[in-house]
C-alpha cells in the first residue's frame, strides 16, 4: 500500500508547498517546522492502522470508555535529515520507543555511490510496529539498507515507511524488497537526476534544516 498525501485536498499540501519553495526554504526554522508538521499529519494517518483496546478513564463525573493504542510503535529515523520529521511523529506517538540510524551516501569517482552505515541504536523489534522515517526516498537504497540492518534486531509485525517526498523509482525499489511494508508519502515525484536526486523534489533536506556540511 502507498498513501500519497498530495493526492488529497488537505492543509498538508500548504506545508509541502512551503517545503519546496526556494524562498520559503531560506527560513531554516520554518523548514524544520514544516517537516515536523508533515510528520504529525502522517503519524495521524498511520495511527488509523494500529490495534486498539478499550481503556476506562475516570473523569470528574464518571467513567469514560476510550479506545487507545494497544501498543505504541517504534519510531526509527535516519540521521540527520530525518530528525524534524521524526519529531513530528513523536509529537503524536509520544510514548513510542525510538531507533536511530546513521547512514549516508558514499560517492565514488565514477559517479556511483553506496550507502555507508555507521551507527544503529534500537530496541528489540520482534512483534513490534516499526515506523521508519526518512524525508527523501530517492533511489530507496538508504531505506533498504536501514531496514536490512534493523532486521538484525528482530522481525517487526508491521513495517511502515514514512517519507516527505518519494520518487516513483525509489518506491518501486523499496516495494520489491519489502512488499508487505506500507509506504506513507507527502508527495511523489516521477523524475530522478543522473546523480539520483528527486526532481522537482526540494533539495537537500538535511542542509536546509541544519546548514551546509563539509
Amino acid at each position: 500500500m502507498v498513501f500519497n498525501l498530495a493526492a488529497q485536498h488537505t492543509i498538508g499540501n500548504h506545508f509541502i508547498a512551503e517545503l519546496r519553495h526556494v524562498d520559503t526554504q531560506k527560513d531554516r526554522a520554518r523548514f524544520r517546522r514544516n517537516m515536523e508538521r508533515i510528520g504529525e499529519i502522517l503519524a495521524y494517518e498511520i495511527s488509523k492502522t494500529l490495534d486498539y483496546k478499550v481503556r476506562e478513564v475516570e473523569t470528574p463525573l464518571g467513567i469514560a470508555p476510550v479506545m487507545v493504542p494497544d501498543r505504541h510503535p517504534v519510531l526509527a529515523t535516519i540521521l540527520r535529515a530525518g530528525l524534524p520529521f521524526h519529531q513530528g511523529m513523536l509529537n503524536y506517538f509520544d510514548q513510542a520507543d525510538g531507533a536511530f540510524i546513521s547512514a549516508y551516501r558514499r560517492h565514488h569517482k565514477d559517479g556511483s555511490f553506496d550507502i555507508k552505515l555507521d551507527y544503529v541504536s534500537t530496541p528489540h523489534l520482534d512483534g513490534r510496529t516499526l515506523v521508519l522515517c526518512d524525508p527523501m526516498l530517492a533511489t530507496g537504497a538508504s531505506i533498504n539498507v536501514a531496514l536490512q540492518e534493523l532486521m538484525r534486531f528482530g522481525t517487526p509485525a508491521t513495517i511502515h515507511i514514512a517519507t516527505v517526498i518519494a520518487s516513483t523509482a525509489g518506491l518501486d525499489a523499496v516495494r520489491r524488497r519489502y512488499p508487505a511494508a506500507r509506504v506513507w508519502a507527502a508527495a511523489i515525484d516521477d523524475e530522478l537526476t543522473a546523480k539520483s536526486y528527486i526532481v522537482p523534489g526540494l533539495g537537500d533536506a538535511g542542509d536546509l534544516a541544519y546548514g551546509d556540511k563539509i
